[in-house]
């Protein structure tokens, strides 16, 4: 139960984070507003990295170094570019490959057997999702996929890649380890500060300076909501759920962006809320 509250839970908190984090895409570049989400993040959580031992934990601590340069610091990166450049809904959407891709790989490199009704649910999940994605209405309902789209979601499904990759990596430093989430939390933000500290430039730090005070504000919320609370209830989930049943509530974020779409311009017809509804029946199987 902890783990299904806790995916729910880092769901709402992401995809409320990303509606914050397109806001800040006027202002900065996305690498940009990676690199303060993370350094903003990691030193929240600083504290937490005086309370274990790095040398008896230096194997662990390098694969969740890892875990946080693929995930966090390129993954963000691309997702963050994604969000700019098609929308927060369409942006999440996209992991709608995730279930699968991380039902694989927790076959693959965690070695995890799933039943037929969860593989049914995942797939479910993911066609819903995908027709979800494909939802790009103009204001004479036609289908419309241009160039702009096509790089947003490459770069949208290059992240979730990502983002599973590093799932399975931080699944196995759990799971084999004396390390509990919030410990891997403030490593895999480590890796992705270290990652990202050559992005750092007077012109960054110039624009931090002149922008305006509630924008800071929202930043460090947005900040604190979907990177320190939205990482720390993932790594619960990866600690208490297989990768594949844990990454399909983790994609029910489409069915939250809904709530955020008016205010981004887009509308919202009926087969989205169809399969909205499927989504979640999916995720119903899974748990049945």
């Amino acid at each position: 139960m902890i783990g299904i509250i806790s995916a729910l839970g880092a769901s709402f908190s992401w995809t409320y984070a990303c509606f914050l984090w397109r806001q800040q895409t006027r202002y900065f570049s996305s690498i940009h507003v990676n690199v303060i989400k993370n350094i903003i993040a990691f030193i929240i959580f600083l504290p937490i990295i005086f309370t274990f031992d790095f040398i008896s934990n230096f194997k662990y601590v390098c694969i969740l170094l890892l875990s946080g340069i693929i995930g966090i610091a390129i993954g963000d990166s691309l997702y963050i570019t994604a969000l700019k450049k098609i929308g927060t809904r369409k942006t999440l959407t996209v992991e709608a490959t995730s279930p699968i891709i991380a039902s694989l790989l927790g076959s693959f490199m965690l070695n995890e057997v799933l039943q037929l009704k969860v593989w049914i649910g995942v797939l479910i999940v993911t066609i819903s999702l995908i027709g979800i994605a494909s939802q790009n209405v103009d204001e004479n309902n036609n289908f419309k996929f241009n160039s702009i789209n096509q790089k947003g979601f490459f770069f949208a499904f290059l992240s979730v890649f990502c983002a599973v990759v590093a799932a399975a990596l931080s699944r196995i430093v759990l799971l084999n380890s004396s390390l509990n989430p919030f410990q891997t939390t403030e490593i895999r933000l480590l890796g992705s500060v270290l990652a990202l500290l050559l992005s750092v430039n007077l012109n960054l730090i110039r624009s931090i300076k002149e922008l305006p005070p509630a924008n800071k504000i929202r930043l460090f919320y947005a900040t604190f909501l979907g990177t320190n609370l939205g990482i720390l209830l993932q790594q619960n989930v990866f600690q208490s759920l297989p990768i594949g049943l844990g990454w399909t509530l983790l994609s029910t974020s489409p069915a939250i962006s809904l709530l955020f779409a008016r205010a981004e311009g887009e509308k919202v017809n009926w087969k989205s809320i169809v399969l909205t509804g499927t989504t979640i029946l999916g995720v119903s199987i899974v748990f049945i």
